[in-house]
């Protein structure tokens, strides 16, 4: 069980339900990071006294320092900070719950200064997969998935001796807003219809990459490197309940879930305080009120990030990298007004059929086709 915490992206969904379970738990906090919500995040240091804090945005760190210079926090800033809240604290677990790509190196410098991940930020693995699991191996600290289908498919295999005995993974997927609609029915989708959900409450980058399904692509590259899986064993299903988080089928055809009310607290929880099991404020799940739950095949001719993701990863090398990329600077044009909602799955569909992908030897070979596709998409997508 963790017995210090530090938080990346404390001021999100996942960060501010994690300290929710962190105050249940009484888990003391050493370290937090913010994009730039200073507001948010000095009410959380005067509740939590971390001894360190990272502002990601230089100008808002230099606010919050003046505004908490009565407290003994410090306050770091950028990319270097990130680095050394993780690196440099009395932590034994970082939870990284930053959005996107920019997880990738706290992350890193967190394994290498022997700290136990709780993750939430897919990308790390999904760009990184092979260098971030090689040097947690290397290490000797352990990665804890916190989105609650790889938490689901964790948990399912405890006790597990072989991998062998697994057949396959089978992710589900809630279907995200636009469930069964046409490519037709798409074309005037406006941020505010890609941002309401049926089921979760999630930052914006997720809400559209759930709407897109290209965060269950995400999350197939992700369990590949999870659960060290062959992307030919993991499938995807919808279901619209969201419920069944995601099961784990044997070599026998026996088939195992877990399941739950859609909460994020279950499986934060899980991962902070594994292997040991701590009652939870989260809602009990009663069948009663889901005495129905329904299965469908993806639409991955309509939504075509999730094929374009399981493409990328039998691929391999730096494509994930590129689609991700892709996806990242799509989304933000999208949710700046810059493009359509359609455009989304063109750009990623454009990048992956153009890229040339090169194997991945350093960080820099992932951080360089990162900024040359952002780039990239930047020149010939941004109209305005």
């Amino acid at each position: 069980m963790t017995e210090n915490l530090s938080i990346l992206g404390s001021t999100g969904s996942v960060g501010t339900q994690a300290l929710e379970v962190v105050d249940e738990l009484n888990i003391p906090v050493d370290a937090l990071a913010a994009n730039s919500n200073i507001n948010l995040l000095e009410k959380q240091i005067r509740k939590f006294f971390p001894s360190k804090v990272c502002v990601y945005d230089e100008k808002s760190a230099k606010i919050l320092k003046d505004n908490i210079k009565d407290t003994s926090t410090k306050v770091y800033s950028g990319m270097d900070g990130l680095c050394d809240i993780v690196s440099k604290n009395s932590s034994d677990t970082v939870l990284t719950s930053i959005s996107g790509m920019i997880g990738l190196v706290p992350t890193l410098e967190a394994i290498k200064a022997k700290k136990n991940i709780a993750l939430a930020n897919k990308e790390t693995l999904v760009v990184g997969g092979e260098i971030v699991t090689r040097e947690a191996k290397k290490q000797g600290v352990k990665i804890f998935p916190v989105d609650s289908e790889h938490s689901a498919i964790f948990q399912c295999i405890q006790g597990i001796e072989s991998p062998q005995d697994i057949k396959r993974l089978i992710l589900t997927a809630s279907g995200g807003p636009f469930f069964g609609k046409k490519l037709s029915e798409l074309k005037n989708v406006t941020v505010h219809d890609a941002l309401n959900h049926p089921n979760w409450t999630m930052g914006k980058k997720i809400t559209i990459d759930s709407a897109t399904m290209m965060n269950k692509g995400l999350e197939v590259i992700e369990a590949a490197w999870l659960f060290n899986m062959d992307p030919q064993q993991i499938d995807v299903i919808v279901h619209r309940e969201s419920i069944i988080h995601s099961m784990v089928e044997f070599k026998d055809n026996a088939v195992l879930s877990q399941m739950g009310i859609p909460s994020m607290k279950v499986p934060i929880q899980y991962a902070l305080t594994y292997p040991e099991r701590k009652i939870s404020s989260s809602q009990s799940l009663d069948f009663t009120k889901y005495n129905k739950l329904t299965f469908y095949e993806p639409d991955c001719e309509t939504f075509k990030c999730l094929k374009i993701c399981k493409d990328a990863i039998k691929i391999g090398g730096t494509m994930p990298t590129a689609v991700n990329a892709a996806n990242e600077e799509a989304v933000s044009l999208f949710l700046n007004g810059k493009i359509s909602f359609l455009q989304i799955q063109e750009i990623v569909e454009f990048i992956f059929k153009n890229h040339k992908p090169q194997k991945i030897n350093s960080l820099y070979d992932i951080l360089n086709t990162d900024e040359n596709i952002k780039k990239l998409v930047l020149k010939k997508f941004n109209s305005n």
